[in-house]
């Protein structure tokens, strides 16, 4: 890429700024500019984040230590489950609602998985 094409974007955007006459129009264009640079109004998606944790190690998922007892387990679910529910991002987008959807899966597994573990004698 050369260097005239990584700063097209925030030229055209301070021009613009400039035409318009005020300097937080300025700014703005050349905010604008710069995400214009780097490719957010492409349409194009990013990669989805990986999953909270792998199904092999449960107390990651909740962070917890594997000798934690289930008061501790407990409580690091609910804590888990109040920054993942899905009802806490009921009017957010659907990639949001989707990730959250997911993570709640992942948490109530582990929970699930270490209380079956934890009751087996």
């Amino acid at each position: 890429m050369n260097s005239l094409s990584q700063w097209k974007g925030k030229i055209i955007g301070g021009l613009i700024g400039l035409l318009l006459r005020r300097p937080v129009f300025i700014i703005i264009g050349i905010v604008i500019g710069h995400l214009y640079d780097k490719g957010a109004f492409s349409g194009k998606r990013k990669p989805e984040a990986p999953s909270t944790g792998d199904a092999a190690d449960p107390y990651a998922v909740l962070d917890v230590d594997e000798g934690a007892d289930m008061d501790a387990i407990d409580a690091a679910y609910r804590r888990r489950m109040s920054e993942y529910h899905p009802d806490k991002v009921a009017n957010a987008a659907p990639e949001i609602k989707e990730l959250a959807e997911r993570r709640a899966r992942d948490i109530n597994a582990a929970y699930e998985e270490i209380r079956k573990r934890r009751q087996q004698p």
